[in-house]
């Protein structure tokens, strides 16, 4: 396999890594953070600028119709600036929308940077399945009328869309009977209470009080919505094992700099012979992260729904091992500067963190791995 990026994947790297370098330092994310609205309509804009908004939305709708690795390019760069614009909940959004078809309006909003999106898929008692779903739609004077309360939508607040699961059909863990629908942020009935997480992103937990839809919200057919939601989630987790590559160059860039300058014994740390090892152990550990991180980009849109699944679930588990590793190694080098908010390596490690919950942990992906057909020989 070529793990070379081609010319247009190198420049959109470049790009985006000299605006984020330029525009978006650490200083500056900080205030961003700080403020009311915890994102930036001038950051925003500068991405749709960049065309990272439509990188991923076919050519019809207006976009380049980007690969996953096209977005593994991508989302690297994001990671390793601890970018916080709400970028990953629209193109996961986004990837519903193609997945389903008949949005297509939708679609060109997203590529011209006019929409957010953010997918309210959890509830406080799914955890990481996702087909456990509480929250009902049912049918009434020939549309949908959905109640229910979904939690950490992550930038669920700054969408003004959302792409949500419900239940039309079916028992609260069937895979059928699994219905997802387009809402409107400020559709009557629907209230959101919008929070910063400890990443320092922001989320929200929704909820859908007898908020009435038109046919049109519907995403594909009633009740068969879990191979879309599936697929999508799949992509998701995609896009976090690429962040995730891109946070750890960073902190281990920043880690292996901060042992050539602090001293002990007269020396600079790095020169001790048991941290050089655990450093060596870092990189090992970010080098095995990319190799699967790359496989899952790669497979994550194969017709084989078995060895998507599979390869996915491999590599998030992979990823989801060795940021923890090189995350708590970093914290554990930086010493008590480490843990400080004032240093970049806080909260990269903080964002690490974050990303090993989202989309399935790893204990999570072990398993679904090890369910999928084919793991096992027959006796």
């Amino acid at each position: 396999m070529d793990f070379n990026f081609t010319q247009e994947q190198q420049q959109f790297s470049d790009a985006l890594r000299r605006w984020i370098e330029k525009d978006y330092s650490f200083e500056h994310r900080n205030k961003i953070v700080k403020s009311e609205q915890g994102v930036s309509d001038q950051a925003w804009s500068a991405l749709a600028e960049l065309g990272m908004t439509a990188l991923p939305i076919p050519e019809a709708q207006g976009g380049f119709n980007g690969s996953a690795i096209d977005m593994l390019v991508v989302m690297q760069e994001l990671g390793r600036g601890i970018v916080i614009e709400p970028y990953f909940a629209t193109v996961l959004g986004a990837e519903f929308l193609k997945l389903a078809g008949g949005h297509e309006a939708s679609l060109e909003r997203v590529a011209a940077g006019d929409l957010k999106l953010a997918c309210a898929l959890g509830e406080k008692q799914s955890r990481h399945e996702l087909f456990d779903i509480a929250t009902t739609a049912t049918a009434s004077g020939g549309g949908y009328v959905l109640n229910g309360t979904k939690t950490v939508v992550i930038h669920g607040a700054q969408a003004g869309m959302l792409i949500v699961s419900a239940r039309s059909g079916g028992t609260q863990r069937d895979t059928g009977g699994i219905s997802l629908f387009v809402v409107s942020a400020d559709a009557a009935g629907l209230t959101r209470r919008d929070y910063r997480t400890i990443d320092c992103q922001r989320a929200a937990d929704i909820t859908f009080a007898n908020v009435k839809v038109p046919a049109s919200a519907l995403l594909g057919k009633e009740g068969a919505g879990w191979e879309v939601l599936d697929a999508a989630a799949d992509y998701g987790a995609t896009l976090l094992c690429a962040e995730a590559v891109g946070a750890m160059e960073a902190i281990n860039a920043a880690t292996l700099e901060y042992t050539k300058t602090r001293q002990q014994f007269g020396v600079p740390i790095g020169k001790f012979q048991a941290l050089q090892h655990r450093m060596a152990e870092m990189f090992m550990q970010l080098e095995q992260a990319r190799s699967m991180a790359t496989l899952a980009a790669v497979k994550v849109s194969s017709i084989d729904a078995e060895e998507r699944r599979r390869t996915v679930s491999a590599a998030k588990a992979r990823v989801g091992q060795a940021l923890k590793y090189v995350g708590q190694q970093a914290i554990q080098l930086h010493g008590g500067m480490g843990v400080t908010n004032e240093l970049p390596a806080a909260h990269h490690f903080k964002r690490l963190t974050m990303i090993e919950l989202m989309l399935g942990d790893t204990d999570h992906h072990l398993a679904r791995f090890v369910a999928q057909p084919g793991f096992r020989k027959p006796v």
